[in-house]
Parts: C-alpha cells; sequence; structure tokens
C-alpha cells in the first residue's frame, strides 16, 4: 500500500486516491545504511562477515580478508559490476559499496564526462568540471553521484554504503576550545554528503573502544558526531556491532 495509491479512470487518466485510515510501516530494517569511520578499523572485516553480502571493493583494500567480493577501479567499472548483478537476479541479499569516498574520486572524471557531452562544455578544455566559475561544476558532480546510487541502489533489497572519516579538531586562536576535542563527519563533498546522508535510512559511525578494543557503532547523532537512523530500533542507539541487531528481521545468527 502507499499513503496515496494511482487508479485509472475509464478515460484512462490516473487519479489520486488519498487514505483513510493509518497505514502500518511497512519496513523495519535499513534499507540503504551508510556506515564511515577510521581507515584499517575493521568495516571491511565486519562486512565480509555478514552473510551472502558482496562486497564491492574500490580501494582493493579485500586482500587480506576471505569475502564474497569483486573489485572495480573506475566509474565504469562500477556500472557494468551493477548491471550484471541485476542481469544475474539480484543474487545476493546484501551489496556494500567499500568505499564511497573513493567512488567519489570517480565521479569527477564522469561529471566532467557529462559537461562535455553537453553543447556548452564540448570546447572545455580543463582538465576537471570543478574548475568552471562560481562553482558551477559541483552540479555535474551531483550528477554523477546521483548516476552511482541509482546504479547500486537496485542491486540488492539491501544496501550499504561505506565511507572514510573526516575529523576535524576544534582549537586554534581561541583559547576556550579544547584541541582535543574533534568533529567526525562523513569524508564527502558538501551537497554528494548530504544526497548520500538523506537517501540513507541509517547513518553509523563505526569505531574501536580504546579500552577493550571491540568494534562499536553509534546511531547517535551528537555536536561532535554526525549519525541518525529512520529505523525505530536503531535511533539514537550506541551499540557493539552486530549485524543481528541492525538487521533484526532478517534473522543473522
Amino acid at each position: 500500500h502507499r499513503e496515496a495509491q494511482r487508479e485509472t479512470e475509464s478515460g484512462g487518466q490516473a487519479v489520486i486516491t488519498l487514505p483513510k485510515t493509518v497505514i502500518t510501516a511497512r519496513e523495519v530494517d535499513p534499507k540503504l545504511m551508510l556506515i564511515y569511520g577510521p581507515p584499517k578499523v575493521g568495516k571491511t572485516t565486519i562486512l565480509a562477515a555478514l552473510p551472502n553480502c558482496l562486497v564491492i571493493d574500490t580501494e582493493d583494500g579485500s586482500d587480506y580478508i576471505s569475502a564474497l567480493k569483486l573489485k572495480v577501479s573506475k566509474f565504469d567499472e562500477l556500472r557494468e559490476a551493477c548491471a550484471a548483478i541485476v542481469a544475474a537476479g539480484r543474487p545476493y541479499d546484501f551489496v556494500a559499496l567499500d568505499t564511497i569516498t573513493r567512488v567519489e574520486d570517480w565521479c569527477e572524471t564522469r561529471a566532467t564526462q557529462l559537461y562535455k557531452e553537453t553543447v556548452i562544455g564540448k570546447s572545455f578544455s580543463g582538465k576537471t568540471v570543478l574548475e568552471l566559475p562560481q562553482g558551477s561544476g559541483y552540479f555535474w558532480l551531483r550528477r554523477a553521484f546521483d548516476e552511482v546510487l541509482a546504479m547500486i541502489i537496485p542491486t540488492a533489497k539491501r544496501v550499504i554504503l561505506v565511507g572514510h572519516l573526516r575529523e576535524k579538531f576544534l582549537g586554534g586562536k581561541d583559547a576556550k576550545l579544547d584541541s582535543s576535542v574533534s568533529t567526525k563527519d562523513l569524508d564527502l563533498t558538501g551537497k554528494i554528503k548530504q544526497i548520500a546522508c538523506s537517501r540513507s535510512d541509517a547513518i553509523g559511525y563505526v569505531h574501536r573502544d580504546p579500552a577493550t578494543a571491540k568494534l562499536f557503532v553509534s546511531f547517535e547523532s551528537t555536536e561532535q558526531i554526525n549519525c541518525g537512523s529512520r529505523c525505530a530500533h536503531l535511533k539514537g542507539k550506541k551499540m557493539e556491532f552486530e549485524w543481528s541487531a541492525i538487521y533484526t528481521s532478517l534473522k543473522i545468527i
């Protein structure tokens, strides 16, 4: 059921049927999840432990990990990989793109190609579309990133985007600021980060507890950490990283 369903009249014109009762939620677990954290913290290792999860390795970082994995090294290879997964009937329960941070680099090349395919851009001689004045090149970068999401989301019912951490330390000239305090955010560019976060059902910050070395994931958004979730069982939670606690309806052991 949808909040507003379309029906067809005898004349063939679609009309909207408005809901008259509360519609029960259809999803519990995240369909699109974004996790990010420091390099080498164990993100790829934890992905390998997720049953029937294809890890699309964009950074050549899975050589030491046994997993369902596929390496891609450029935008066109990612497109071909996603098309092959869909053509095969979407055989994986999960597909993880590891990492989306590297894919953004490929998007810059794709964005430049898209711009050069336009009438106004066919004479462009710069190296990258981001050289365009007044930041207009970022429109094409967003277009390229939208293509990535359109490719990866249909590959499985549950898709995981993996990103790197961008950490900023608060300090400097103001003596009141503690230089040991930092903000932790996803390492993506402006609008690209907004698109990725807004499309995701859950955003988790992955880190290790310094006392126990156990891997944790936080969905609790604070002034220092950018996280969150639409899923009730994850909203505002910080927990030891267990897939069964995230994808509860799939009964992962």
